[in-house]
């Protein structure tokens, strides 16, 4: 309890030193990542992606802070809300219920919650249909695999990283109903988003088992099995962002959780004095994912391939093909 405390005291003073002086009216965005941090190359790169961008163009006051633990989350969103900060994005599940006490006791202030839901009216929720950005990925893996042995390396086990998982089996299998997929979790805590070296070594063990390419939506913990794609010469799917650079001839390609996006556009309501609370769910027809095409993966997805995927992408979107639904899923088993 006094580590806790102190803990809280010290990152409240930091803030307040951090955040003293005059902002000339600038609309200042507090910006709270989760664990994983801005370095993941993943989801909270994503949305640092996207306030900077904010930062740059719309002219913002940006502070952002790196939670070491969840202890420490509740409070950088309650000294920004005391600090008067208009918007304060709270990026991961984690926080969902950090901000819902903290936006009770500061009804004026704004807040987003990327992945995860809450109906206060001034929090705007912001999620994602991840299912179909890994149905995507999934068919791509399937043309792409010679084995037709592929893998899936999960981060933390979480009924959100299943439903990718059930995604990308889908899509696999809607192109290779015979395909093999080797499934693995990281580790069932929080810590799991930050462990390459587990990462890799589930990789590897998969790769000896003649898998050619691995899915690995787990936060930091999936350049480890960037690294494992590299020393097997074997391919790797990158997720949330654009991964495709990081292994450049080996990342098949990312499925894209456009997070920047998102806290982007809630940035910029904010400017101009529109934002709206609610839940936003973005999928394939809200462009909110989506797989990537760039110079580091042009030569690894033929034009056929292409072409497939946009029929996918077309027919996902016009509901005339059904992604099944972790989610679902879940609220079916509960009914019986």
């Amino acid at each position: 309890m006094k580590k806790t405390f102190f803990c809280e005291i010290v990152l409240s003073l930091s803030l307040l030193l951090g955040l003293s002086g005059s902002l000339h009216g600038e609309i200042k965005v507090g910006l709270a990542l989760d664990k994983g941090g801005r370095d993941d190359k993943s989801f909270n790169a994503a949305a640092f992606l996207g306030a900077t961008e904010a930062q740059n163009k719309l002219g913002i006051k940006l502070k952002t802070v790196e939670s070491s633990d969840d202890i420490s989350l509740e409070p950088t969103l309650r000294t920004f809300a005391q600090k008067q900060f208009p918007l304060i994005i709270a990026v991961g599940f984690v926080q969902k219920n950090a901000v819902e006490r903290v936006a009770k006791q500061f009804p004026k202030a704004h807040f987003v919650l990327i992945d995860a839901t809450t109906d206060a009216p001034n929090v705007r929720s912001i999620v994602f249909k991840e299912h179909e950005g890994s149905f995507l990925v999934g068919a791509l893996s399937a043309m792409a695999s010679k084995t037709h042995k592929i893998g899936f390396v999960g981060g933390m086990d979480i009924p959100m990283i299943r439903r990718f998982q059930l995604g990308f089996e889908s899509g696999v299998k809607h192109i290779n109903p015979n395909a093999t997929v080797l499934t693995n979790y990281v580790g069932s805590s929080s810590e799991a988003w930050r462990n390459p070296t587990k990462a890799k070594e589930l990789a590897l063990s998969q790769y000896n088992k003649g898998v050619d390419v691995i899915f690995s939506p787990s936060g930091a913990s999936g350049l480890g099995v960037f690294d494992a794609a590299e020393q097997m010469q074997r391919l790797a799917v990158g997720c949330d962002s654009n991964q495709n650079w990081v292994k450049p001839g080996l990342v098949l390609t990312s499925m894209l959780k456009k997070v920047d996006v998102a806290v982007f556009k809630a940035i910029e309501l904010e400017t101009q004095s529109k934002f709206q609370g609610g839940i936003f769910d973005l999928g394939l027809s809200e462009n909110g994912v989506d797989y990537s095409l760039d110079e580091f993966n042009r030569k690894l997805i033929s034009s056929e391939m292409e072409s497939r995927i946009q029929t996918i992408k077309s027919d996902i979107s016009n509901k005339k093909l059904k992604v099944p639904d972790y989610y679902l899923k879940m609220k079916k088993a509960k009914s019986f």
